[in-house]
């Protein structure tokens, strides 16, 4: 076992081109009274109001430790969870790989900014930890590495998503699957456009981090960039850099469902075009938006930035839920009151994506939203992404997981990364 200074070190020193990342593998001995001992990553609003909420509120669990490049962010965490374990004992860090450093940590909840995703959840996967980590992806290639490093390491991924916990989602995707609207022939999935900045976080003015803010850290793998307020924090989804605008942001929850309801949750479209308007300055994501992605199978989607929404039409009825976590509507009385039976397909499904990674730490049983999902999801909103900066319909090979005969596109599978954490090079 290296000791922290070596770990750290490691990881920034390049041996013949290749960053030197060391695998960890922890005793996976479970802490005090078989409980899970936890590591927070990324303790900012979604991290702390949503994630370490969740945690705190169940007895299998215990978290132990606490990291975010914002000291303040952090010391906050560290003050819920040291009066929930009714001590003083939980550490806080600045650097994500000091958490991993640690043997009596099981599993680690990563709730960064999309850019950091994948190298974070990577990375701890080598040093041994089962991982639970929001959505999306930041690229497609991405994506594929990060599935192909879960395999590898045998561990547990659960994407840190409620969508698949929520009743009438999960009720639609079941009622769809198992043919109560018909033959599913359309799907209307409606986002929310304009941006939801947070203007506490809005000043655009460059200027010298705050104290106690790794703003080095912060930015890790994306490029390099003046800092200012409005480019961190909340507002880090408006900004291509960092992530993919309100597509990748709400497209992770509504497309999920939608996938869900076609049954291509390991796969994906066949093609997709649209046109979007992108902002100007530094959120420079598309806000307005209608795309069109049509499937193997035939079905099309549709989505637009209109309203929150999901609609599914069938030969025979449609499903529908209006607004975000809505309720469940129908065509008829007949289809929304259908009983599934035990010999009909069975979605999963769970109190909350907590309670499920949790449960299947223990029992090493895949997660019920699993990483290919994740990725294949996250390969949607990527593919319209590109499809409305190059103003061109697109052809996707979702076996190759290529666009077809389009090399331009196809480099934008993608992106530049800084060193050293370029991640080809955190690979064991």
């Amino acid at each position: 076992m290296l000791n922290r200074r070596e770990f750290i070190r490691n990881t920034g020193l390049v041996a013949g081109g290749a960053i030197v990342v060391p695998t960890i593998i922890p005793s996976c001995a479970f802490g005090a009274n078989d409980k899970i001992n936890l590591g927070m990553i990324g303790t900012g609003d979604h991290g702390i109001t949503w994630n370490l909420a969740a945690y705190l509120k169940l007895d299998n669990c215990r978290v132990i430790a606490a990291c975010d490049v914002d000291s303040e962010r952090v010391m906050k965490a560290k003050s819920l969870i040291d009066a929930r374990n009714k001590n003083q004992d939980c550490k806080t860090f600045s650097d994500f790989r000091e958490v991993l450093l640690r043997k009596d940590i099981d599993a680690v909840q990563i709730s960064t900014p999309d850019h950091w995703h994948v190298p974070i959840s990577v990375l701890s996967i080598q040093a041994g930890k089962d991982v639970c980590c929001e959505k999306p992806t930041h690229t497609i290639e991405q994506g594929r590495i990060l599935c192909e490093v879960v395999a590898k390491h045998d561990r547990i991924y659960q994407t840190s998503l409620e969508d698949r916990s929520l009743f009438p989602y999960y009720r639609m995707a079941e009622l769809v699957r198992n043919g109560r609207i018909g033959k599913l022939q359309k799907m209307v999935c409606g986002l929310p456009g304009a941006f939801s900045e947070r203007y506490a976080y809005g000043d655009f003015k460059v200027q010298s981090p705050p104290k106690g803010f790794d703003y080095e850290m912060w930015l890790g793998p994306a490029p390099e960039a003046p800092y200012c307020p409005g480019r961190t924090h909340w507002n880090f989804r408006w900004i291509f850099d960092y992530s993919g605008g309100s597509i990748t942001d709400w497209g992770a929850h509504i497309l999920d469902t939608a996938q869900r309801c076609n049954g291509t949750e390991k796969s994906g479209p066949v093609s997709v075009e649209g046109t979007g308007i992108f902002g100007e300055g530094l959120y420079n994501t598309a806000h307005t938006f209608h795309l069109s992605y049509t499937y193997e199978n035939g079905v099309i989607m549709e989505v637009h930035s209109e309203k929150v929404e999901i609609v599914c039409y069938g030969t025979d009825g449609w499903l529908k839920v209006n607004g975000w976590n809505g309720k469940l509507e129908a065509s008829s009385d007949k289809i929304l009151n259908s009983v599934i039976e035990p010999n009909e397909i069975q979605l999963s499904t769970d109190v909350s994506e907590h309670v499920n990674f949790l449960k299947c730490i223990k029992t090493r049983e895949e997660t019920y939203h699993p990483v290919e999902d994740v990725h294949r999801n996250s390969t949607i909103e990527h593919m319209g992404n590109i499809a409305m900066i190059l103003g061109r319909k697109l052809n996707w090979d979702f076996k190759k997981e290529e666009f077809i005969n389009d090399p331009e596109a196809n480099a934008m599978r993608s992106r530049p990364e800084r060193d050293p954490w370029k991640l080809k090079n955190l690979l064991t």
